[in-house]
């Protein structure tokens, strides 16, 4: 659904349904020809194809892993980890050298922290991956190294410095405990532990956000307000997606206007709605419908706990920021999702449901319900 929304946005209309229903500065390109009466509902096509080529790669991937096997599944976990592991160690290296280290001419982008051109991103890579990292020390007997990654993203989380990555970092990390340890075999010990380390945490975390304002002047809540205004004028159809700067500088006040400009609203909803228009509103709404319904469903599988907090945060984290704007976050999103909703878990806690353990040779054996009488 979603990409068929990007793909109507490429689709060349009469500008008689236009232009009852957006400004005049904002008809869309013309077909052709500026004497042509079509136009398109996008104000950028190229932008608008780019979008849908990323949308396409990451559904391409999340239908890709709804097709593997369960165990196949847990098997994608090593590599998700190595990719933390190798941006974490690249972030590591920077914030050791200098408070601001940026790598020019590597890759496309200049890299700022980690792999990633934002420090915000590269925060919400490490606070997504810690209920992973919870679930394989508490449910994969590795409790040991689960905790050594741990106080590792934690300690990233803080050289990081981003405000929105370090609280949720930190409440990511107890909600995770407490939810997953529910039915994990680890002792009340460990926990204690875990929570220890929370409390310092906690205090290195008060600490970096008493070094720096709240919430400064002309901040993401005018980004927000102008960003509403501009869904008023477009809501039946949006703008197009990928062509934000172009809507926003339209609604943009003139007192606002710096030397730097607003790339993102910093609020992927709002700027989803404002590029999408109302379909785009009641795709995000089916979306949260479907996320509540799965987790109600399936909230007996650790591992799809695991991924229902990640995802969670990450939308969370999207109420100010725009991480899945990033290929890397993307992709993890699509994986996490395809956890969520992947019918092999549900599949295999019927079996168990359906099997119980009897002993055999001095062990024991899981057996149908039918073979013990």
């Amino acid at each position: 659904m979603a990409v068929a929304l990007i793909g109507l946005q490429l689709i060349p209309l009469p500008i008689a349904m236009l232009s009852g229903v957006r400004p005049p500065l904002l008809q869309g390109v013309p077909w052709l020809s500026d004497e042509t009466s079509l136009r398109f509902i996008s104000v950028g096509v190229g932008r608008t194809v780019e979008c849908l080529l990323f949308v396409l790669a990451v559904a391409a991937f999340f239908l890709a892993v709804l097709r593997l096997r369960v165990d196949q599944v847990h098997a994608l976990l090593p590599f998700f980890f190595m990719g933390v592991i190798c941006n974490g160690l690249a972030g590591a290296i920077q914030f050791s050298l200098s408070d601001d280290v940026a790598i020019k001419g590597l890759l496309p982008f200049t890299i700022n922290a980690g792999l990633f051109a934002n420090r915000n991103h590269f925060s919400a890579l490490l606070f997504v991956s810690i209920p992973f990292v919870v679930y394989y020390g508490l449910f994969r007997g590795h409790l040991l190294s689960g905790a050594l990654g741990l106080v590792a993203l934690l300690v990233l989380l803080l050289a990081a410095g981003s405000r929105a990555g370090t609280l949720i970092g930190l409440a990511i990390t107890v909600i995770s405990v407490v939810f997953l340890s529910t039915r994990s075999r680890v002792s009340g010990f460990g926990i204690v532990a875990i929570f220890i380390g929370l409390s310092i945490y906690t205090m290195g975390a008060w600490t970096t956000l008493d070094a720096r304002e709240v919430d400064p002047a002309f901040g993401r809540a005018e980004f927000a307000r102008t960003t509403i205004d501009g869904i008023k004028d477009n809501l039946v159809t949006g703008i197009g997606f990928g062509n934000f700067q172009k809507g926003y500088q339209i609604y943009e006040k003139e007192g606002m206007i710096y030397r730097f400009y607003v790339n993102h609203a910093h609020n992927d909803y709002l700027e989803i709605v404002f590029e999408g228009g109302i379909v785009a509103a009641f795709l995000i709404a089916f979306y949260l419908l479907l996320l509540t319904s799965a987790f109600v469903r399936n909230r007996r599988e650790p591992l799809q706990r695991a991924a229902f907090l990640s995802v969670f945060f990450l939308l969370v984290h999207s109420l100010v920021d725009y991480p899945l704007r990033t290929m890397a976050l993307a992709m993890t999103f699509a994986f996490m999702n395809a956890i969520i909703f992947h019918k092999g878990f549900a599949d295999r806690s019927a079996k168990k449901a359906n099997m119980v353990e009897v002993e055999h040779n001095g062990g024991k054996l899981l057996v149908p319900v039918e073979a013990t009488s």
